[in-house]
């Protein structure tokens, strides 16, 4: 099983690693077994599961729930649960009991919180001297998003910069195992990934990190219409699913399927080769 250790040994020997968010049993299984070794139950899910218009309506119990799911298909990936907005900023007491629940009730081996600054840069210290691990984000941080104007490019100004290495070099002498860092320009990215220890896994923020991370529907092609400029698209599978959908509904209007073979024998007949393929109803 991948674990902190592992990912800090990533960066120390040069070798780059993926991410990729993980929002149900079915998906982390599939990533899991395809060898994504770090799977983020991101609070993302706000968005593409829930259809909210930011991450800032999701709750701990929204994200407990998709969490556990996500502990249920894993084998080998470090999972990492994300802090939603308010669990954590309220003090460190509440923050301690929110993180220690993803590992307690959830099965998640890490959290992921937000921001820098002294507040979080405490918060961090103590999830980590109590056994812990925590993962930084800075940069564009969406739980910011009203304060930063929206979902914009920040590190653009050197005292954005300035300000966003200060918070990583802080993170990192707090105890935090990595630190995401989003929609930022590339060069300042490789500054902050030159300057740091521990490893730092980009998302909008060029090819100089030390690990990658995308939103598993835009990776592949879940989520419609245009594709943020750092997504890269490896499936498109909306079109896939439309098309299988919509030629389920030709077979049944036309009488194609149900055929034969997907038929139940009455007693005394041969007897389906798996009686327990009945699994779930609709």
């Amino acid at each position: 099983m991948t674990t902190v250790l592992d990912v800090q040994r990533y960066k120390d020997e040069g070798r780059h690693f993926a991410m990729l968010t993980a929002y149900d049993f079915l998906s982390a299984r599939i990533l899991d077994e395809a060898g994504i070794p770090i799977l983020l139950v991101g609070d993302s899910l706000g968005m593409v599961m829930l259809g909210h218009p930011t991450t800032l309506p999701v709750t701990m119990d929204d994200m407990l729930v998709h969490a556990k799911a996500v502990s249920r298909g894993a084998r080998q990936a470090l999972l990492v649960g994300d802090m939603p907005f308010m669990s954590y900023q309220v003090s460190t007491e509440e923050a301690v009991r929110n993180a220690g629940r993803f590992i307690q009730e959830a099965g998640m081996h890490s959290v992921k919180l937000e921001g820098g600054g002294p507040a979080i840069v405490e918060i961090t210290k103590r999830l980590t001297e109590i056994g812990i691990p925590v993962m930084g984000h800075l940069g564009l941080t969406p739980q910011s998003v009203h304060t930063m104007g929206g979902f914009k490019v920040q590190g653009k100004t050197d005292a954005q910069a300035a300000r966003i290495l200060k918070d990583a070099k802080a993170l990192e002498q707090a105890g935090a195992f990595s630190i995401v860092l989003e929609g930022m320009p590339s060069k300042l990215a490789a500054s902050i990934t030159h300057e740091l220890r521990i490893p730092t896994i980009g998302i909008g923020a060029g090819p100089a990190t030390d690990g990658q991370v995308l939103v598993f529907h835009d990776a592949f092609g879940l989520t419609t219409g245009k594709a943020p400029k750092f997504v890269k698209r490896y499936a498109n599978l909306a079109e896939d699913i439309a098309r299988a959908a919509t030629e389920y509904a030709e077979d049944v209007r036309t009488g194609k399927f149900p055929g034969p073979e997907h038929e139940y024998s009455t007693n005394g007949s041969t007897p389906a080769k798996d009686p327990t393929e009945v699994r779930y109803g609709g």
